[in-house]
């Protein structure tokens, strides 16, 4: 049974950081490009960043450029998401997702397969 569990959310001012965990069981993350997806009241859940199998290539949202950071330790079976210089407009749930297929700038959430219960990220002005 595939599970992903997000970990690391919290409240914190803008400006601040927050590390997102994604720990996975169940499958082998090494064989699955993974990502960070977000969704914000009213709005569509949208891709954040993702990362390829053995993390050569990454993929990121405009709006996290410079700021956010993707990366995973295959070994540990574990996603990350270093998110730097908060601002209001971060704020979501934040979710850890797995696909089958190899390729990662994939907006579109009905193509990941795996899905975490997600975490809550807070960002106060």
């Amino acid at each position: 049974q595939v599970q992903l569990v997000e970990s690391g959310g919290g409240l914190v001012q803008a400006g601040g950081s927050l590390r997102l965990s994604c720990a996975a069981s169940g499958l082998t993350v090494s064989v699955y490009p993974m990502g960070w997806f977000r969704k914000a009241p009213g709005k569509e859940r949208e891709l954040v960043a993702s990362i390829s199998r053995n993390g050569g290539n990454t993929y990121y949202q405009d709006s996290v450029k410079g700021r956010f950071t993707i990366s995973r330790d295959n070994p540990k079976n574990m996603l990350y998401l270093q998110m730097n210089s908060l601002k209001p407009e971060d704020a979501a749930v934040y979710y850890c997702a797995a696909r089958n297929e190899f390729t990662i700038i994939v907006p579109s959430p009905s193509m990941w397969n795996y899905w975490g219960p997600g975490t809550q990220v807070t960002v106060s002005s």
